[in-house]
Parts: C-alpha cells; structure tokens; sequence
C-alpha cells in the first residue's frame, strides 16, 4: 500500500493529473481525434486511445523529472504554524550561520581518545573539542547557571547533568546527552531518549536567540539504546517530538537537523515528506 501511494500520490503524479486535466479541458475532442493514429477505428474508440496514450506519456514524464529531483534533492523542509524544520545533509561543524548543537554525555566529559570512556576523536564532539578545545568546561558550566543532579554519575561517582540539557559557548550549544555506565559507555533508554530530546526544544527556545539552531541526529553513532533504532528512526522521532512540543522557534528562525549521507537512509524517506 506504502509503495502505490509513493507511486500514485506522490508531488510528480498529482503534476500529471493536473497536466492531463488541463489538456482534457481545454483541447477539445475534435482535435484530438484529428491525431494521425489508428484512423481505421471509430471515433470515440480513437478518442479513448489518445486519451489513455496522453494519460500515459504525461504520467510516466512528470514521475521521471520528480525521482530525478527527489534523488538530487540535499534538504527538504516541514512547515508548520509559524514553525519551520529544515532537513539537510551537511557537515554539522562546518556551518557557521546560526547555534551549533554539539552532544557530550552526560558528565560533559572533555577527554579526547580511545579508552572506553573517552570521547571519540571521529565523533562530532571529539572533532568540536579538536578544533575548539576546552580548557574549563566547569567554569562554561557554572557560567551558565547550570547545577548537576543530586545523583552522581555511575561513571566515577562524577557530577551528572539531565540529558538535554544545555551549556553555551559562543556559537556552540553545548548538550549533555548520553548517560554514563560503570565503564563510562553511553546509554540511553528510549523513555530517556524521548525525555532528553523534550528538555533540548525547550533548551534551544531558552538559548537560541535570534539564530537558526542546527542539530545532529542524536544517537546515531555510538549511543548504546534499549531498542535496536536505525538513522532513519531516530530522525522520525526527533522530528515528532518537537512537532508535539510546546517550544518551537519561531519563524523566520529554523530548526535544522543535519544528517549524514549513508546507506540505508534517506531524506526523502522521512515521515511525511513527498
């Protein structure tokens, strides 16, 4: 059912039908019938041939320059009621036109390596810390006004911050997001996950001032979750949870969330999105 709405009722197929009415309407029949095709038949026989063939033709060219579009196309947009979510490819850290959202884990941890705790030097965060290292996280911390939660990490009994929550520095939002085990990997519950990403729309509503905020695919990578979720899931879920969410930017200001090109996912695969 999925695949004969994408074929029939995507944005190329609606095109055509208006296409195939307009040249209905306003080309009359007798012209039509004048067309050098099967002169031997009737009529209203040829009439319905020509019909059916323009049916065809229009049909087959407006899907054809639709996929070609679809297939080049980098970024697609959701509008709302005085909202705007932008989706994108893109290099998170190369952009520079608006608040960049950069996730730590939760105990904003700065080291750079690859022991089991360490932030990864390919991740986003580890390549942020790469170009901009930090020298006094707890000092961003406390300007802020941020205060820990009153449990201590499970990761060398550390301060801990809610996931979703946000530190600034300069054009960087700064995110605590995975939640540390005994050995210091990240993991997250789905319950958390949805908790984490409801305190992030209200964060960047607090933070954003007057820029776009641009967001990674949060948990893509290395996040440990209790339920196997693809790119494709995760990009799902954040898009309805700020959808469902009280604190949204407003227009002319953007969320933009940017992705990674890779196998299996797709832009235009994103609920929705035709």
């Amino acid at each position: 059912m999925n695949k004969f709405k994408k074929i029939f009722f995507n944005k190329g197929s609606t095109a055509a039908y208006a296409i195939v009415s307009a040249i209905f309407t306003i080309v009359p029949d007798d012209l039509l019938i004048s067309v050098p095709i099967a002169d031997c038949w009737e009529s209203s026989v040829k009439l319905l041939l020509i019909r059916i063939l323009i049916c065809f033709v229009v049909f087959l060219l407006s899907n054809g320059i639709y996929c070609c579009h679809i297939k080049k196309r980098k970024k697609v947009s959701i509008n709302g009621n005085n909202y705007t979510i932008q989706v994108e490819y893109g290099d998170l850290l190369s952009i520079h036109d608006g608040k960049t959202v950069i996730n730590f884990d939760e105990c904003f941890t700065t080291t750079v390596g690859n022991n089991p705790a360490d932030i990864k030097p390919d991740s986003i965060c580890g390549q942020y810390l790469k170009n901009y290292p930090i020298d006094d996280m707890k000092a961003l911390i406390n300007k802020a006004g941020v205060k820990p939660e009153r449990k201590k990490s499970e990761y060398n009994n550390q301060d801990k911050y809610v996931s979703g929550t946000i530190v600034p520095n300069g054009d960087f939002l700064l995110m605590a997001f995975a939640k540390l085990d005994q050995n210091g990997l990240g993991h997250l519950t789905y319950a958390e996950y949805l908790d984490c990403l409801n305190m992030l729309w209200e964060e960047i509503d607090k933070w954003h001032g007057t820029s776009d905020v641009f967001v990674p695919i949060l948990g893509s990578r290395i996040t440990r979750f209790d339920k196997d979720l693809t790119q494709q899931e995760l990009l799902d879920v954040m898009i309805h949870t700020y959808l469902i969410s009280p604190k949204k930017m407003k227009k002319p200001f953007k969320l933009h969330i940017i992705c990674q090109e890779r196998e299996g996912f797709s832009i235009n695969d994103i609920f929705g999105v035709a």
